[in-house]
């Protein structure tokens, strides 16, 4: 008795788990239910890509496949580019991503450290570009891309994309947030401006560079409209463009569409797996900042 008491008794500092009480059991239910409502898209997706084309355009439909084939796939890699296509994004949006990163930690940085003449007019300037529409600044943008010589060009893709207000605004919030104190120290020690930047500064804002990066690479994977303006060379086009061509004369082939969303959206899906703590940290940090 005195041994089976032992090993039902919980190990000596390891706290005894409480029972779930009723208001636990009835938020886990409601959030599973929530997640399958969002995850029901991505379901339906990968079932219907898995379908041949005459059964997905069946009425009425039907979630899971009568013959189950991978031939929406293996089209979508013989008939279409779209490994041209995956390359195109990656590196347009890890290009974009760098370049943003880099400008709007100098631009919030400086906003946030120094005083020069006209600082509260450049910085409404920032705020200002937070009301502007992108698709407003597209007809512009194209004739400036266009006189410069960079229409079907990686760097016309690129470079329109690397002034995001919204991303300069955020580590601006953060910089401010940190202590003056710390840089003094630094400078006291001998330091210039640009080793505390890179010492101090940027070691702290890991998690907002991790978030704002994350956000820009997402943004840009995603963008349609000005690849889709800047660019008709095929061999160009991202992976958003590239999706939106598959069609022939019969009308949009949806289990090949089904298959390029999917692969289109694996590296986002890779992306917040790997880097979520870094996200939510970096949301936290810039609410705290902001303050």
């Amino acid at each position: 008795m005195t041994t089976a008491a032992q090993s039902a008794a919980p190990a000596p500092g390891k706290p005894r788990r409480r029972p779930w009480t009723p208001s636990q059991i009835v938020l886990t239910l409601l959030g599973a239910a929530v997640s399958l409502v969002f995850l029901s898209p991505l379901i339906w997706a990968v079932f219907t890509s898995l379908k041949a084309e005459t059964e997905a355009v069946e009425v009425p439909p039907h979630w899971l496949p009568q013959d189950w084939t991978g031939q929406a796939w293996s089209a979508m890699f013989e008939s279409g580019n779209i490994t041209n296509w995956f390359v195109n994004s990656l590196v347009v949006s890890v290009c974009v991503t760098s370049v943003v990163l880099v400008v709007a930690a100098l631009a919030g940085y400086g906003f946030a450290r120094t005083e020069f003449r006209g600082k509260g007019f450049l910085m409404g300037v920032v705020m200002a570009g937070l009301m502007v529409s992108p698709a407003v600044l597209g007809v512009p943008l194209f004739t400036t891309v266009q006189q410069l010589g960079m229409v079907d060009t990686y760097w016309g893709m690129i470079l329109p994309q690397c002034a995001p207000a919204a991303m300069v605004y955020i580590l601006y919030k953060f910089f401010q947030g940190i202590p003056r104190e710390l840089e003094e120290a630094a400078f006291i020690d001998g330091a210039g401006r640009w080793r505390v930047f890179f010492t101090i500064v940027v070691p702290l804002s890991r998690p907002s560079l991790a978030a704002v990066g994350i956000f820009t690479f997402i943004a840009s994977w995603n963008n349609f409209l000005w690849p889709y303006m800047v660019t008709n060379n095929p061999d160009l086009m991202t992976m958003p463009n590239g999706i939106a061509t598959v069609m022939n004369s019969y009308g949009i082939q949806w289990a090949q569409l089904m298959a390029g969303g999917l692969m289109a959206g694996l590296p986002l899906i890779i992306v917040f797996v790997f880097f979520q703590r870094q996200i939510v940290a970096g949301v936290a940090h810039t609410g705290l900042a902001g303050q």
